[in-house]
């Protein structure tokens, strides 16, 4: 069995922060599940693109709003108790609103190792 609060993921080295977020992996491909668990937050009145070609992930918004806009698709709005499923490796914008930052509860498949931040292309590498 594993248990973890997410106090003690945000005190290690399970929390990255980035210029428009931050996440605390809780589970990661080391505890050996098949996927990784994160808490991410979207800080407030930014926009990232974000393009996972190496995985897939599924978003619950747990506080606060935004929206998400498929590439060459339609926007989405995003607020408390909303899920979206990237199935199709959709290349997306996630946008959150001035003065509502967004926590959410993120699934990666397959897991990320801990360490990955988006690169020029908003792709995390697939890490063996």
């Amino acid at each position: 069995m594993i248990v973890r609060t997410l106090d003690e993921c945000r005190n290690s080295e399970r929390r990255i922060v980035s210029d428009n977020w931050e996440s605390t992996r809780m589970l990661l491909k080391e505890d050996n599940m098949g996927f990784s668990f994160h808490i991410t937050t979207i800080y407030e009145s930014t926009e990232t693109h974000i393009h996972y070609q190496n995985h897939l992930e599924s978003v619950f918004c747990m506080s606060g709003e935004g929206e998400i806009e498929v590439v060459g698709g339609k926007t989405y709005p995003i607020k408390p108790g909303t899920l979206y499923i990237l199935d199709k490796h959709d290349e997306h914008y996630l946008r959150a609103y001035k003065n509502k930052e967004m926590v959410m509860a993120c699934v990666f498949n397959p897991p990320i190792t801990g360490a990955e931040v988006h690169d020029e292309n908003g792709v995390y590498p697939l890490v063996d």
